[in-house]
């Protein structure tokens, strides 16, 4: 399989284009900045005309992919003003899923947000765990954009029956080297009390994508990923009762179980993370 993917050099594209090179396929990496070589090209998301070019080949470098990992865009609310952020993501995702289907490119996996949930639950979320069965709850610009791509999505593989368009909502994303810090996150709960204190680890974000791109049948569907644990070493009850004592808890859950259901994912993807901040920090 050869596959674009767009935000390669960014902290979960670079992850990602790594391990799925390990796991044989052929990654050819999109974004503004990276260093020129046989599997990079530089591209301007938000000009249609080099998102269409790009993906049905460039001289030297592809003649063409099989699927598209859509990740690129700006991460996060607050980098950017919001008019900039709406702008650059929408049109962005819009461009690359509109050039995929022009070429014929029918598999499409892109990075969604946990921010759909409705982080930073200054408005507590309805039940814990958290799952896909509630309606978008968006609070912030970047959050918005997150919820029409979902909605895009939906209308995109109603047009096009054959078209497979898989959401990964991804929790924050860490890597190794951010994981001497959490340990300091148990002195104050509301820290990370923002997303239901969960995370990522970028390796197990990689075999999510890979798992989508291999099993997703045609439609859409949005999926949360996540670690299996939270940042804390402060059990789930205690958090809950401290943080949202009023938030009904609709199954027991693991002093350190993700609050960020993943039951979805490992159920129709196979998702199965391997990789803890446990495992890192002593």
């Amino acid at each position: 399989m050869r596959i674009a993917l767009t935000g390669s050099t960014g902290k979960l594209g670079t992850v990602v284009a790594r391990e799925l090179r390990a796991n044989g396929i052929d990654v050819i990496g999109l974004d503004m900045v990276g260093t020129r070589g046989p599997d990079f090209v530089q591209v301007d998301l938000t000009d249609y005309g080099q998102v269409i070019d790009a993906l049905g080949g460039v001289n030297d470098r592809h003649d063409g992919v099989d699927a598209v990992v859509h990740l690129g865009a700006i991460p996060a609310p607050g980098i950017r003003s919001d008019v900039a952020t709406f702008h650059n993501n929408m049109t962005a995702t819009f461009n690359v899923f509109h050039a995929a289907i022009r070429l014929g490119i029918d598999r499409i996996v892109y990075a969604s947000s946990e921010t759909v949930l409705g982080l930073p639950f200054d408005a507590p979320p309805p039940y814990i765990p958290v799952d896909e069965e509630y309606a978008p709850r968006p609070e912030s610009v970047y959050s918005l954009v997150k919820t029409l791509e979902e909605r895009l999505a939906v209308e995109l593989v109603r047009w096009h029956p054959q078209l497979s368009i898989t959401a990964l909502r991804f929790s924050n994303v860490m890597v190794p080297e951010d994981y001497a810090e959490f340990p300091s996150f148990d002195a104050d709960p509301m820290v990370r009390k923002w997303n239901l204190w969960g995370y990522i680890d970028a390796r197990d974000g990689a075999h999510a994508v890979q798992r989508a791109l291999e099993v997703a049948p045609a439609g859409f569907d949005q999926f949360i990923i996540a670690s299996p644990d939270t940042v804390m070493s402060r059990p789930n009850s205690e958090l809950i009762a401290e943080v949202f004592p009023n938030v009904p808890v609709t199954r027991e859950v693991g002093d350190h179980e993700t609050l960020l259901s993943i039951d979805k994912a490992r159920r129709l993807l196979g998702y199965d993370p391997q990789h803890s901040w446990r495992d890192q920090v002593g």
